[in-house]
């Protein structure tokens, strides 16, 4: 049998109306974020640190700060871009 793993991307609130985030995906480990220009990075605990992806998906929940907060903290802690 063969499955296929579905992606679940959530809008990003964007309650500051000029955020560079459009989308984003929570995991266990990491947090998926696909920006304005659809670009698609993953961070993960072991790239960005577990502190930080903690901070992440609190901003993420809350639909304010996680693209400022990902340019001034994060801009090459990436496990890898995927688009």
């Amino acid at each position: 049998m063969i499955t296929t793993r579905t992606k679940y991307f959530v809008r990003y609130k964007n309650l500051s109306g000029s955020s560079t985030v459009l989308k984003y995906e929570i995991k266990k480990d990491g947090l998926t974020i696909r920006f304005a220009d659809h670009t698609v990075y993953r961070y993960t605990n072991q790239s960005a640190g577990p502190e930080n992806i903690r901070k992440m998906k609190t901003l993420a929940n809350a639909g304010k700060g996680l693209g400022t907060f990902i340019t001034a903290n994060l801009k090459d802690r990436f496990l890898r871009k995927i688009r």
